[in-house]
């Protein structure tokens, strides 16, 4: 890593550059990027999805979030990168305002940088006397092994499974283009352009998209894709919707060519700035609207979740059940043995592609991690002792998932416990409320947290997030979070529901399920109310609830939740895994 930093900086010094930001991010701002994009991790050794790093002649500095901190603490040693806590420390900006000199250089890559971003840095260079460079290519100057940009195949995404053709889905696009007052539309978001044309790809680990942009206007679409990945398959279904497709390095010479007359449409946070200022048309800087569309799934792919939860649900009873045996019996189980495991069960099924993200195994300590992954190095043993925190997901052609357990080992602690059922109880109340139409996550989001914040206790990551079906594990425009987010939630969009609470060095505990908003009571007098049916199948550990903290309509609630999944479950379980469920889903009093 200091090797790399001491060739970075000798580029600085021979383009004059003072300070260079580093994201993590790639031309299409995605949170994953492919190995091709990760110059951030190659520079610092820092894998989280989250973070930037900034280097000058003399210092190196790597900002993330509450999620990273421990993480990045432990990967950041020897690197010659010093860690900057996000919502602690001063941010990115402030730092270097104390850190530069007037007329100093500050230099970025135009193209991993978005719009609003690049646009804010402008902002600050104005007003702090710098002056910014966005035509830095790092990559391309000192990455001499950077592996390639991926060739895998697309593949098409079965109507049958989407539940809409192509061309309802640009029909939709245009109608929503030309209410906003455009009449074309520039999309780089990757799983904006998976949905929008049927399509999927194994470019980017855990999400099943394919590296490319779109030009959509009211008389073509035009996909942007490495010829290589485009086999018969796909080149057929693109034909057959009139979709037509050019090289992905042609992307940039093509808008230079839009008419000036144009009005496109750009989201300023998904489209990069190098990219943006190449069109010489109008602009209209928004979402786009296949966000919002993507959003809202329609009954097939509604179906699609409800049945890869079976499967997955009856997966994991055969996982955690595997576990406790394990254990129990005094053999050897590691946090990868886990992670292995998990992917043997899900992987039964036809319709499994892939998991959806990393899974999180933390055992005791590792808990507190928040986005923990285990390697060789600290691979823990489990012992018939402490909690232990499963978060992880599938990726089924059907539907996406997403789940996260917090289970004992042994006999719990009374301050286990007692953490247990304060984050079950936030779980609990967010998915029963009931909320007038027009309500955002942000509204919503202090249910979760109330039962900790009482006892002068919290959680610092969000409460929800989005979820794509057979695409982005995470996914917008709706969340659940203390962040501003204006996005209303409507029937159709699904979110996570995770509450947690994390005591450093010793364990970690979170709940998550997956829940579906749906319409609730309509009145005459208050209108239309919204509410969530729980989509996730899978037991909480009954072991870690005291039944003193709760209220009747939370033992209720927690009973039914149980009876739904030992019905929904069993089906699929042979007569050992149906008595073990059943033993974890009985009722509670």
């Amino acid at each position: 890593m200091n090797e790399r930093l001491n060739t970075l900086r000798h580029l600085m010094s021979r383009l004059n550059v003072a300070a260079a930001i580093i994201p993590g991010t790639d031309p299409h701002q995605s949170e994953e990027p492919c190995d091709h994009w990760k110059l951030r991790e190659w520079i610092t050794g820092f894998t989280g999805s989250y973070g930037t790093a900034v280097i000058t002649q003399n210092d190196a500095r790597l900002w993330t979030d509450s999620r990273y901190f421990l993480q990045a603490e432990l990967q950041l040693a020897d690197s010659g990168f010093s860690l900057m806590r996000e919502d602690i420390d001063p941010d990115i900006r402030q730092w270097l305002a104390e850190n530069l000199e007037e007329d100093d250089v500050l230099a970025i890559d135009g193209r991993l940088f978005s719009v609003r971003e690049t646009n804010r840095l402008e902002q600050f260079c104005g007003e702090n006397g710098l002056m910014l460079a966005t035509d830095f290519p790092v990559a391309e100057r000192i990455w001499a092994d950077r592996p390639e940009r991926p060739l895998t195949p697309t593949f098409v995404h079965n109507e049958e499974l989407a539940g809409e053709t192509v061309d309802s889905k640009l029909s939709r696009t245009r109608a929503a283009m030309e209410g906003m007052g455009a009449d074309s539309l520039f999309i780089a978001s990757l799983d904006d352009i998976a949905w929008l044309f049927n399509i999927r790809g194994n470019d980017v680990e855990y999400t099943p998209v394919t590296i490319a942009f779109a030009y959509v206007d009211m008389r073509q679409a035009v996909l942007f894709i490495d010829k290589e990945k485009v086999t018969d398959e796909v080149a057929a279904h693109l034909k057959r919707y009139d979709v037509a497709w050019k090289p992905y390095d042609d992307v940039e010479h093509f808008l230079t060519r839009r008419s000036e007359h144009n009005v496109t449409i750009i989201d300023p946070d998904r489209v990069s700035d190098a990219l943006a200022n190449a069109m010489p048309c109008a602009k209209i800087y928004a979402p786009s609207p296949t966000t919002a569309l993507k959003a809202v799934k329609n009954p097939v792919q509604l179906a699609g979740f409800l049945s890869a939860m079976e499967r997955d649900g009856a997966a994991l009873v055969r996982l955690f059940k595997w576990i406790e045996e394990k254990v129990a019996a005094g053999e050897q189980v590691t946090e990868i043995s886990i992670a292995n495991r998990a992917i043997e069960e899900r992987s039964k099924s036809e319709l499994y592609h892939s998991e959806s993200f990393g899974m999180i195994a933390g055992y005791r300590e590792h808990g507190a991690i928040v986005h923990y992954h285990a390697t060789p190095e600290c691979d823990a043993t489990l012992q018939p002792s402490g909690l232990l925190l499963i978060d992880c997901g599938a990726q089924y052609l059907d539907g996406t998932t997403d789940i996260t357990r917090t289970i004992t080992l042994g006999i719990p602690t009374p301050d286990e416990i007692h953490n247990y059922t304060l984050v079950l109880k936030g779980h609990l109340a967010l998915a029963r409320a009931q909320f007038p139409v027009g309500t955002c996550g942000v509204q919503l989001d202090a249910i979760a947290r109330m039962p900790l914040w009482q006892e002068g206790k919290a959680f610092f990551h969000g409460t929800g997030h989005g979820v794509g079906h057979f695409l982005g594990c995470h996914e917008g425009p709706q969340s659940i979070r203390t962040n501003l987010n204006p996005t209303a939630l409507e029937p159709g969009m699904i979110t996570s529901d995770e509450p947690g609470l994390y005591l450093a060095g010793q364990y970690g505990i979170r709940i998550e399920n997956l829940i579906l908003c749906v319409e609730g009571e309509k009145t005459e007098e208050f209108g239309n109310f919204l509410r969530f049916e729980t989509l996730t199948l899978f037991p909480y550990d009954l072991r870690l609830i005291d039944r003193s903290m709760l209220t009747a309509e939370e033992t209720e609630q927690i009973n039914a939740y149980h009876a739904t999944v030992r019905e929904r479950l069993t089906p699929f379980l042979a007569a050992d895994e149906a008595e073990w469920l059943a033993q974890k889903t009985l009722a509670i009093q």
